[in-house]
């Protein structure tokens, strides 16, 4: 199974990119969706927040105010940090899970979008490692246009992620959103190439149908060695 890393930053683009990944047929295993999945209502992960950050981060229907959350730990980077460690763990098995589903199905190429991919040491299970990236100035303005926030607020929630001039020293591929829409589709046609090449023999080996091959190789022989024997 070839496992590819999608990340980015805040407003940089990368959903769009993740979208262009699932409408050429790749699933997408998308950390945004399981860490709002892991605050809803009643989960673990629910519990240990409210216990830490108070009811009053709380809707009337006992969701959590993700607004509110928002801009207790982006003004934070203490408490940001405790809800990163209190949540983590329900996290990263919400995609392991996910994985190991698109695993038993058989699909050969799947996409992690993690926003927190280097942050979490994630990085190390993925390749290729697909970075899309932005000029501060255009990711400024789209955040501040996009979420309706002042100048202060949209800096204060780039600058609580690892810069994206350092993730893309760390990518295999970057992307450059900066421009219009028709360069960015432009440049992922590039990578769609790259991602759904034959897999390797590594890869090959990680993916059901070869554990399946090596499976079928071990009875063979088995057997094989048991008709000898008689």
């Amino acid at each position: 199974m070839r496992i590819v890393g999608l990340s980015g930053g805040i407003a940089s683009g990368k959903s769009t990119v993740s979208n262009l990944f699932k409408a050429n047929s790749i699933p997408v295993v998308d950390a945004d969706v399981i860490a709002r999945d892991v605050l809803k209502n009643g989960t673990g992960g629910w519990r240990r927040v409210v216990k830490t950050f108070g009811p009053e981060i709380l809707q009337d229907d006992g969701e959590v105010d993700r607004a509110k959350l928002g801009q207790i730990v982006f003004s934070d980077p203490a408490r940001r940090q405790i809800l990163n460690r209190l949540l983590a763990p329900f996290i990263s098995r919400g995609i392991f899970w996910e994985v190991f589903k698109l695993w038993v199905k058989g699909y050969k190429t799947i996409v992690l979008d993690i926003p927190l991919l280097f942050e979490a040491k994630l990085d190390r299970l993925t390749k290729p490692i697909v970075v899309v990236w932005v000029d501060p100035e255009t990711q400024l303005q789209r955040l501040m246009a996009r979420d309706g926030l002042s100048e202060e607020q949209a800096r204060n929630r780039i600058d609580a992620q690892m810069s994206l001039d350092w993730k893309r020293t760390k990518a295999d591929v970057v992307i450059d959103n900066s421009g219009p829409l028709e360069g960015t589709l432009e440049q992922f046609q590039k990578v769609l190439i790259q991602v759904t090449r034959p897999l390797s023999w590594t890869e090959f080996g990680l993916s059901r149908a070869g554990a399946l091959s090596v499976l079928v190789s071990v009875i063979v022989g088995v057997l094989a060695c048991s008709i000898l024997q008689k």
